[in-house]
């Protein structure tokens, strides 16, 4: 017996019992067709994790052919979009429906593998798409599912993202033991997020506070540590909760103007490479349009800006009851005392809105004067 560590595959249908297949490289692990759907994501176990290594038998059979090979990260969230996006396929295209005509691949990134320090010190944005990415254009995988908060604004070479999936709720969850908001935490109370966007605005807000940073890892691993007392609140992503089933944890939830969220935050973007029209077809076919024009807003927003992991940076475009487009931005420092907030409005078409974007990031640079982004 041996040990394999991340990447593998996974199929969800369950069938009949059925032998493993190690890959050539030893790098890669096929689950055939009759595996099962991780319970937690079959059951939403709300704190389900799915293991990165398994123990295999060597053996010696035919490989498994799939239409489509999904590349993810191995978190319960990552695995959570990447089945939602299976489901919509198979929804969507029959042959797609078939046993074994779609795999799941989990790909760790350097993003997962080093958790001890800020996202900021080792490299910042594509630390949870690079590996994903070179699998991508390597022909490892066939697609890509990715959190669009985590994609950097230039796209690898050989690489295209158009397809966003509805959009989840933006907004940001207070989640706590002690206190039903924010405003209630008593001074001196500490909050853990690896977020400098949360840590500015929430700074700016409530001075008194304290926040730990680097206060890394998923979901489940965040909660466990706000059981344990490491921290008295946390934030996170309501779209990551709700995808998980795990709302029932959310304390309260903090409105857009006491929290504007990151760029593209609950949107999930699909990749595939540049030369495979099949792909591009069949992710194509499950774009949400209003969503993909709100995140080329907010991207172009931060492309202008030139935004990074140390920068304090959130925008939000969305569509308002007469179908126009309000954009809000705001840049900050990290601790807080200076944010800086912009609000556009227009039409709701690409080339206006990416407009919009771009013009409100220029505003904020002009405002915000030379060295207040470290650049």
């Amino acid at each position: 017996m041996e040990a394999l560590s991340s990447p593998l595959y996974l199929t969800p249908r369950p069938r009949r019992s059925c032998p493993v297949k190690w890959c050539s490289s030893g790098s890669v692990l096929l689950f055939p067709p009759c595996l099962k759907t991780p319970a937690f994501l079959r059951k939403h176990n709300n704190m389900g994790i799915i293991k990165a290594s398994v123990a295999v038998e060597q053996q010696t059979q035919k490989n498994i052919t799939a239409l489509i090979r999904i590349g993810t990260r191995g978190s319960p969230l990552a695995l959570a979009q990447a089945y939602e996006t299976r489901d919509k396929l198979m929804a969507t295209h029959s042959e797609l429906a078939e046993e074994g005509a779609i795999q799941i691949v989990i790909i760790k990134t350097t993003g997962d593998k080093i958790l001890n320090q800020p996202l900021a010190d080792i490299g910042g944005k594509g630390l949870f798409t690079k590996e994903i990415d070179e699998a991508l254009i390597n022909g490892e995988i066939d697609i890509a599912v990715h959190s669009m908060k985590d994609v950097p604004t230039y796209l690898p070479e050989k690489t295209i993202l158009p397809c966003n999936l509805p959009r989840e709720d933006v907004r940001d969850a207070f989640i706590s033991l002690s206190a039903a908001s924010l405003a209630e935490l008593p001074a001196g109370s500490t909050v853990g997020t690896a977020s400098l966007r949360r840590k500015s605005q929430l700074l700016n807000k409530y001075a008194s506070l304290n926040v730990l940073e680097n206060f890394r890892g998923n979901v489940q691993t965040r909660l466990r540590k706000l059981n344990e007392g490491v921290v008295q609140a946390t934030l996170l992503a309501l779209a990551g909760l709700k995808r998980l089933n795990m709302t029932e944890h959310v304390t309260s939830i903090l409105s857009i103007d006491e929290m504007l969220p990151a760029v593209a935050q609950g949107a999930i973007g699909i990749a595939c490479r540049s030369n495979d029209d099949t792909m591009a077809t069949y992710i194509a076919s499950l774009n949400h349009e209003e969503t993909r024009l709100a995140v080329a807003c907010e991207r172009a927003f931060l492309l202008t800006l030139d935004g990074s992991c140390r920068t304090p940076i959130a925008g939000y475009a969305y569509k308002d009851d007469d179908g126009n487009c309000i954009f809000k931005g705001l840049v900050a420092s990290p601790d807080g005392i200076r944010v800086l907030e912009t609000s556009r409005k227009g039409l709701y078409a690409h080339e206006d809105m990416v407009m919009m974007g771009k013009d409100a990031g220029k505003e904020l640079l002009s405002r915000a004067g030379p060295g207040f982004f470290g650049f």
